[in-house]
């Protein structure tokens, strides 16, 4: 069979995709490894009618009423490459156990976060270590909550979740906020730590202690990171995708159609865009299923290959 649509990652976008090209009665393939990026977080918050769900059973939802369209298929898999054959894409899966064929391909396999090598920080990575105020921070309850500075953008970091409780913010002996910054901070009540920490600790499931450097303990309700993410699957450098760096860390490169350099290839959800969460996740799979049906439509209309 060779099917309109082979999107990798069953994920939030991955999932968003298919559904729109299943409902236009496509054959739409999703190869899923069962690793979404936030498998370590027990809930996921903020998302519209599905407010502290645990996101395994979001997912699990998704998954089921998308199987109930007959040309919708699931397939629990790691793609390990991706060739095109002709003017069809070849889908490797399991280090070549299968294979599949598709007219498209969706790259909807999300990114790494890379977390500084601190003692304890990704041990708790998902629980009281976390990235998004908006998924995580009203749970804190306005409480005494961290910063931890990674880059120059962990001051705008630091800034933002000042909503949420009262904020620490640890330079860890590497950043140093200029005059502008500090005035920001002092504005919005931000703390400035510029001890180095040494590790984060803390048995509590809804607390942790910073250990600093000079052996200090900062209790806090918990720690946004700022993380760097990378692109979780090497299968659009093996295509040649254009890789784009954003302050944050890489992605892949799209289009407005969220089409990548290489036709016919698609990226969606974390890996294509730097806004990330649940939401953004499922409304980027939307509009990158959208169009590659739309471009599915075209090559119809016009008999080759033609970018909608």
């Amino acid at each position: 069979m060779v099917y309109d649509v082979i999107i990798i990652g069953g994920s939030f976008s991955g999932l968003a995709a298919a559904l729109q090209l299943a409902r236009a009665r496509r054959k739409v393939l999703v190869l899923d490894s069962g690793m979404p990026r936030n498998r370590f977080a027990a809930h996921s918050h903020g998302v519209l009618a599905q407010d502290g769900r645990a996101g395994s059973d979001i997912l699990a939802d998704a998954a089921a009423q998308l199987k109930a369209y007959r040309t919708a298929q699931i397939y629990p898999c790691t793609a390990t490459a991706v060739a095109r054959e002709g003017g069809e894409l070849v889908v490797e899966v399991d280090g070549g156990a299968r294979w599949f064929t598709g007219r498209r391909v969706l790259l909807a396999t999300g990114v790494r976060d890379d977390l500084p090598a601190i003692p304890g920080l990704r041990e708790r990575w998902g629980t009281t270590v976390m990235h998004c105020p908006y998924c995580h921070g009203y749970e804190l309850e306005g409480g005494a909550i961290g910063v931890l500075g990674v880059s120059p953008l962990s001051v705008h970091q630091a800034l933002l979740v000042s909503d949420w409780g009262e904020v620490t913010f640890f330079t860890d002996g590497k950043l140093n906020p200029d005059a502008d910054e500090r005035d920001m901070l002092a504005r919005r009540k931000v703390k400035i730590e510029p001890m180095g920490v040494a590790a984060i600790e803390g048995d509590a499931a809804d607390a942790l202690d910073v250990r600093m450097l000079d052996g200090r303990l900062v209790s806090l309700r918990g720690l946004f990171v700022g993380s760097r993410v990378e692109v979780a699957s090497t299968l659009a450098e093996g295509l040649g995708c254009d890789i784009e760096e954003t302050p944050q860390g890489h992605i892949i490169k799209t289009g407005p159609d969220k089409q990548t350099s290489v036709p016919g290839v698609y990226a969606a959800g974390d890996t294509g865009q730097m806004m990330q969460s649940i939401t953004m996740a499922m409304s980027d799979g939307v509009f990158a299923g959208i169009n590659m049906h739309r471009s599915l439509i075209w090559e119809e209309a016009h008999g080759e290959y033609v970018a909608a």
